[in-house]
């Protein structure tokens, strides 16, 4: 009885993570020079589980591209995207966004996808956010190197976006309906 309670609350998070934050201002500095910076739009950490696959990223982009995170011209809120707000969006790899502590309090990333192939994917990633809005708009970090991220939080606004969900409700939609391609 211990054991299958204790299997309950262990996190199983098998999907890509993005942590989006709307911001007034954000940048990214390696190695003291900066390398990226955004003036109003979103800030999103990113995060490749072990099994994510193409699905995955594209699931998250559409869903990060369409998020309503800001108030429309009659200031109702929540009605309008960073797109339709012509903002910036600054991605941020990080693998850190899959750790666990072990029992001893220790940080354990094993759940984070390999960087060889978490590098192609992000880079993907990106690929894809570039051709559903416009490539100007769209700004990273350094893959793999240590950054100092600053940002000005407006709101503060920060929302999770998982594909897990998303992507397994979209297969069994396509099996239902007899459409085995996906």
């Amino acid at each position: 009885l211990f054991t299958s309670a204790l299997c309950l609350q262990t996190p199983t998070a098998t999907a890509m993570r993005l942590v989006v934050q709307r911001v007034k201002s954000a940048s990214v500095t390696v190695e003291n020079t900066q390398i990226s910076a955004i003036g109003p739009g979103i800030l999103v950490l990113v995060g490749l589980h072990q099994d994510d696959t193409r699905s995955d990223l594209e699931y998250c982009a559409k869903k990060l591209l369409a998020c309503k995170l800001w108030e429309n011209d009659n200031c109702a809120p929540w009605r309008q995207h960073v797109k339709q707000k012509q903002y910036e969006i600054l991605c941020v790899s990080q693998f850190t966004l899959y750790g666990t502590l072990s029992k001893k309090n220790q940080p354990d990333y094993k759940l984070a996808m390999k960087a060889d192939l978490a590098q192609e994917m992000y880079s993907n990633f990106l690929e894809l956010l570039r051709n559903g809005y416009e490539v100007n708009k769209i700004f990273d970090g350094k893959f793999g190197a240590m950054m100092d991220v600053g940002l000005v939080n407006d709101g503060p606004v920060t929302i999770m976006i998982e594909s897990r969900d998303g992507v397994l409700e979209s297969r069994s939609s396509s099996l239902s309906s007899g459409n085995i391609d996906g």
